[in-house]
């Protein structure tokens, strides 16, 4: 079978559960995930790319904030089907990583450093796990190439000063209907938002959950002048959107941290556009 062009836009969130692991993570993704990513998928990946998380802002918790980065591709195909079972190398991927990114118990050991064995996982099954365990899945969301749905802001350039990007992922919960859920999300929480003086732009797409069964139905973006702006608006200003029928908390966002949504804090740059930046694993001296 012939592989089929398909583009499309992925998004890893990639979250830290304590400081102790930022470091280690950190080595993990440049010096081993970066060089095995590029092995692999160089010839049908346009784009690579790392952009590191801002501090958690005031009551950002309830947002689901994840806090290590956001991993970006470009893909010219599916990645996810059967033309790609044969791998020449297996990713070098240790248990330990989905243990600092949340996704599995923290037993607060590193087997390396306890001189225990290196439990090692398949990429792909390690992108599949979480959820089922009592911790957030792992986040790995595909979207069209381009956002579906501009609300707001459609005229802002570079020029108009950089950008305090609030990147979400949502999901209705069990029970809830895509289109009951959206009636909310159309008629009751974007006309809020775009009300706001201080929001500067919203963007949105639907998550293509058939790709690798992401649980997560859509991907929103505002962008905002510095963090006290988006305090005005999500915190403050937010007690105005009226809470749906179908919610189980009391203050918006309404839903389940890391679980419902999860939210990202972002410049408008990447720390390491990989495939014109990265020169392996250099050290400090």
């Amino acid at each position: 079978m012939s592989i089929e062009f398909n583009p499309m836009r992925s998004l890893i969130y990639v979250d830290v559960v304590k400081e102790d692991y930022r470091h280690m993570l950190k080595h993990w993704l440049y010096r081993h995930h970066i060089p095995d990513s590029i092995s692999q998928f160089g010839p049908y990946v346009t784009k690579y790319a790392f952009y590191p998380a801002l501090p958690t802002p005031p009551e950002g918790d309830r947002f689901g904030t994840i806090r290590m980065q956001l991993t970006e591709h470009y893909w010219t195909v599916n990645p996810f089907t059967s033309n790609f079972k044969n791998k020449a190398f297996t990713e070098f991927f240790p248990i330990d990583i989905l243990k600092w990114q949340g996704n599995i118990p923290d037993d607060s050991k590193v087997a390396a450093l306890e001189g225990e064995e290196v439990v090692k996982l398949e990429g792909d099954d390690a992108r599949a796990s979480g959820g089922d365990n009592g911790c957030p899945p792992f986040i790995f969301a595909f979207v069209p190439i381009c956002w579906e749905e501009d609300f707001k802001g459609s005229q802002r350039t570079v020029e108009d000063g950089p950008n305090y990007r609030w990147q979400f992922v949502m999901k209705y919960p069990e029970g809830v209907t895509m289109q009951e859920g959206d009636k909310w999300f159309y008629e009751e929480m974007i006309p809020k938002f775009k009300g706001m003086p201080d929001v500067l732009r919203i963007l949105s797409s639907k998550i293509i959950q058939q790709v690798n069964g992401c649980p997560y139905h859509r991907v929103v973006e505002m962008w905002f002048n510095c963090p006290s702006a988006w305090y005005r608006s999500a915190v403050e200003k937010a007690k105005e959107i009226k809470k749906p029928s179908w919610a189980k908390y009391d203050a918006f966002p309404y839903l389940k941290p890391k679980f419902e949504i999860a939210s990202l804090f972002l410049t408008d740059i990447a720390e390491s556009d990989n495939y014109s930046q990265y020169r392996g694993y250099i050290t400090m001296r």
